[in-house]
């Protein structure tokens, strides 16, 4: 028992960790509530918050370049969802701002980034494994499918639940394996997912809450946000993972394969096992093992 629970605060303590981004944004929405600064608007103080926190984690390494790029990625990927709902009233946001673009305060992004920014942190933290993952072409058509219906669901039916409906089929084999306190721990993969969006859907309401933005049925009062949300942030959350996972597959094994091809080709060195091996920016891990990364 007491080994089970020092365990679990092994995994609360880094899970917290890995919430880094997520805590400094929710504390700058509760800060600047709390606390406005005359004349600035409160959206811009936000943003420059979030700048100074991206700059800082990069600075001091806790996120590498790639990571900021794909973070980044997610960030735009954010934005475009962003004009679009609070264009059709989705929701909106009440207050001034000199950095809002079609009525979008720009620190927006970093909601979305942030979610990006925990799954890269606990990829490292907690060595994040996935075990028999579709083919990529079947997760990129996901990846497409669930994004576009963020938009056309405006305009036909909504067809969210027959997503979940193909992605049971195409993940219930799918795990990810993740080590805690050096023991390696295993969990379905839409289990991860679904835990993930039940906690982005309290965050979201901790959110509304401050102020950051808000729903139309919270405009006179606030309410809680409706539980039907978590579907959409268990699709998003699918999203996120499936382009960390293609582009550090596309980093250490497409590319490094692709370039010792090359060099093989150019030196005369053909028929080699595995020219991959010869590269050394290849993580060991992602080398041999059916349960490794896009394997």
């Amino acid at each position: 028992m007491a080994k089970a629970s020092r365990l679990l605060v092994r995994f609360g303590w880094t899970q917290a960790l890995c919430c880094l981004f997520p805590v400094v944004i929710f504390s700058a929405m509760a800060v600047t509530k709390a606390a406005p600064i005359p004349h600035f608007p409160r959206y811009d103080l936000i943003l420059l918050i979030c700048l100074a926190m991206q700059a800082a984690m990069v600075v001091f390494k806790l996120e590498t370049l790639d990571e900021l790029k794909v973070i980044t990625l997610f960030h735009v990927i954010g934005l475009g969802l962003e004009l679009f709902k609070v264009h059709i009233g989705s929701w909106s946001y009440p207050e001034e701002a000199w950095t809002k673009i079609g009525g979008v305060p720009l620190y927006s992004g970093f909601m979305y980034a942030s979610v990006a920014s925990y799954i890269c942190q606990a990829w490292r933290r907690f060595g994040l494994r996935f075990v028999r993952l579709p083919k990529p072409y079947w997760m990129w058509a996901v990846a497409v499918v669930i994004y576009a219906n963020f938009f056309t669901n405006h305009y036909i039916a909504d067809v969210r639940w027959w997503i979940v409906l193909a992605l049971l089929a195409l993940f219930f084999r799918s795990f990810v394996e993740f080590r805690v306190g050096g023991r390696t721990l295993r969990m379905p993969l839409l289990v991860s997912f679904a835990l993930i969006a039940f906690f982005i859907w309290v965050a979201e309401n901790v959110s509304t809450f401050l102020g950051a933005w808000q729903y139309p049925n919270q405009e006179a009062h606030w309410n809680v946000v409706h539980w039907g949300k978590i579907s959409s942030w268990f699709l998003l959350v699918i999203i996120s993972i499936i382009l960390v996972v293609q582009l550090k597959d596309l980093k250490y094994r497409v590319l490094p394969r692709a370039e010792a091809r090359s060099e093989a080709a150019r030196s005369g060195e053909s028929g080699e096992a595995d020219p991959i091996k010869r590269s050394s920016t290849v993580p060991e891990e992602w080398r041999d093992g059916e349960a490794h990364v896009c394997r």
